[in-house]
């Protein structure tokens, strides 16, 4: 039977793959069970691009087809939309050269990126020169780089700056570009995207078909990035030069019509933007988008909801993703949804009636970190309250830290957390709470750095933060934070110099000579500096707010204002008033109870004395020059003569 089947492939070309196909179905109608046949089979059907039908014939063969033909299987797998399978059915002991390059490509499509560039730092070296693959390896490996970068872990990224070597292919620099784009660096990255399109279009042994469907995945980037750059014109010339139907790349296409919606200037109906953005064709397995484009994308359609005003779909189906998600809060996937969720859960309302509406979703959702952002976003916004932006957030921070699992740990002592409560400190000038927590971050990362790696940004705000103590202990923590910084990159000077800073004088003899030469030289610092124009310059005092905030309030004086006299009505004038005269400030006293009263007649005078308790009164007597104390409340009696009182006399009436 094998014979026959050599003698039929004798009479075809290795481009005659729809002959290979029929030679191979022809065996395996007369034995089903041909092996060979059935890798025949499976090798021309995936010639034809035919991976679907390539992978039934691997599934039907079993497993001594699938041993057999390792390579075909894997490819198969790759090419059909699963290069998890591709990569575990790759990745074995003693494979060959081929299949470890497709290892590296199904790991990259299956976004186990750390994994993709080890397996390219092997294939690399003296045997990828000798087999002429050392610029296709390159190409990949830059790849493979940005793709680090958008995941959020470019760390592991050794060149951060595109050398000389990058700009010498349209392929190496359209990926410098991306690395930079992934990095923030959005005008390098516009300057390397041109360049790469230049490279592309001066190429003599493309055709023109081929340089147009390399440089539309191009162009589409550049428009992104100035739409990022706020070149809106620009961005919107460009973006009318790409035809979007003719792009064969479905995921490409879909890119290009949002790009080209945020690109344009003019005000369009939101209802025919969402309309555009929602009319693609869904993508296939084999095209799928990596986890931040699709997350992006995600993010816009949600957003074009709330713009068509359909808030309580977006709500609901917000809801439904945030319950079906078990990675960290802190994803910037998951995070992002939950503003979305809040915002139209709250009717896209801000201010004090949009946090009305957001707290009661905490209580739901208590370990939501984008929910706790945007009402802290809120806060803040809202005359500037810091106090209770401040209070939520370390009331959501202390009730993750006393749960003690390694989850809500984690998120605890996320960099973006930490930085956002050291942030709220700063703007109340708590510089001893801001070190304090720096420091509690940086010794949670150092001590599960197995688990997971130390933020390095972190680890390098908290030791500058307690290098500014004076405390010894600080000191110390900081030189030990210094010196895990130069463990994982020797050649970080910044660490270098916080190590000599912290152990200058608290541990001296920890400071290496290798340290101290790789800091430049006191005098080429201070080459172009003049000591003795400074001296005679004098020292200048910094200003009262350079000096820092201060703990108690002091409010700027103000200018008395000069009051206007207020013209007072005729009616409230009293009768005897004179202007000038000083006015009696017993005037709303009654009369009686005034201290210069002094009531008229005998009868008034004694009921006056008669009131004084506990004094005595001096009455004189008529013809007497001595004067007789008498005691209060007695009224004092005499003979005849005028201080004498007359009796009232009876008026006559009638008998009783």
């Amino acid at each position: 039977m094998a014979s026959t089947l050599s003698s039929l492939l004798s009479r075809t070309t290795l481009t005659d793959h729809d002959e290979i196909l029929s030679a191979a179905n022809a065996v395996l109608k007369r034995s089903k069970g041909d092996a060979d046949a059935q890798h025949v089979k499976a090798v021309a059907l995936l010639k034809l691009d035919r991976f679907d039908d390539a992978l039934r014939v691997f599934e039907a063969g079993g497993d001594a087809l699938k041993e057999r033909a390792r390579l075909g299987y894997a490819y198969t797998l790759y090419k059909s939309g699963r290069p998890e399978e591709a990569a575990e059915v790759a990745d074995h002991d003693g494979a060959e050269r081929g299949l470890r390059h497709l290892l590296a490509q199904a790991t990259y499509r299956a976004e186990k990126f750390e994994r993709a560039r080890e397996v390219y730092g092997q294939l690399g070296g003296r045997e990828a020169q000798a087999r002429g693959e050392e610029n296709d390896i390159r190409i990949n490996a830059g790849a493979v780089d940005a793709q680090l970068e958008w995941a959020g872990m470019g760390e592991l990224v050794q060149k951060k700056k595109p050398v000389r070597e990058d700009l010498e292919a349209f392929e190496t620099a359209y990926n410098a570009a991306c690395g930079c784009i992934a990095r923030g660096e959005l005008g390098q990255g516009e300057v390397l995207l041109k360049r790469a399109r230049d490279l592309c279009n001066a190429l003599e042994e493309l055709t023109e078909e081929e340089k147009v469907a390399e440089i539309m995945p191009i162009t589409v980037q550049l428009v992104y990035v100035l739409c990022r750059l706020g070149k809106m014109e620009e961005a919107e010339r460009l973006s009318s030069t790409i035809h979007i139907p003719d792009i064969p790349d479905l995921s490409t296409r879909h890119i290009a019509q949002v790009n080209a919606l945020c690109s344009s200037t003019e005000s369009t109906n939101p209802y025919l933007s969402q309309r555009l953005f929602s009319n693609t064709p869904k993508l296939p397995a084999s095209d799928r988008l990596f986890t931040y484009q699709s997350s992006t994308l995600r993010q816009n359609a949600y957003t074009m909801d709330l713009l068509t005003l359909k808030t309580s779909g977006v709500a609901k189906s917000t809801s439904e993703f945030l319950s079906s998600q078990t990675d960290l809060p802190t994803s910037a996937s998951i995070a992002t949804i939950s503003v979305l969720n809040a915002a139209a859960t709250a009717n896209l309302q801000s201010g004090k009636p949009g946090i009305k509406a957001m707290l009661p979703l905490l209580e739901k959702r208590p370990n939501d970190v984008g929910l706790v952002l945007t009402i802290i976003q809120l806060y803040l916004k809202d005359n500037n309250n810091n106090g209770a932006a401040l209070t939520l957030l370390t009331t959501f921070l202390s009730r993750l830290e006393a749960s003690g699992t390694p989850t809500d740990l984690e998120t605890r002592y996320t960099p973006g957390l930490v930085s956002t409560l050291v942030a709220l400190y700063n703007l109340q000038g708590r510089s001893a709470a801001m070190r304090t927590e720096l420091a509690n971050a940086s010794s949670y990362w150092q001590t599960h750095s197995e688990s997971s790696r130390p933020p390095s940004s972190l680890l390098r705000a908290a030791g500058s933060a307690l290098l500014a103590s004076h405390d010894p202990t600080d000191l110390r923590k900081a030189g030990e934070i210094f010196e895990s910084l130069l463990e994982a990159d020797p050649t970080d000077r910044l660490a270098t110099a916080g190590l000599i800073a912290a152990y200058a004088t608290t541990s001296p003899e920890k400071i290496k000579q290798t340290h101290l030469d790789a800091l430049p030289p006191v005098a080429r610092l201070t080459a172009d500096s003049d000591a003795a124009a400074l001296e005679s310059a004098g020292v200048a005092r910094p200003a009262a707010a350079a000096l820092g905030p201060v703990s108690a309030k002091r409010t700027a004086p103000q200018k008395e204002k000069q009051s206007k006299a207020k013209k007072v009505r005729k009616s409230r004038i009293p009768k005897d008033f004179e202007e000038g005269k000083k006015v009696d400030p017993e005037r709303w006293l009654p009369m009686r109870e005034r201290s210069y009263y002094r009531p008229k007649g005998r009868k008034g005078r004694a009921r006056a004395a008669g009131l004084t308790q506990g004094g005595v009164v001096v009455e004189e007597k008529a013809g007497s020059r001595s004067e007789t104390p008498t005691p209060a409340g007695k009224i004092a009696g005499g003979g005849g003569g005028p201080g004498k009182q007359k009796q009232k006399k009876k008026g006559k009436g009638g008998k009783w």
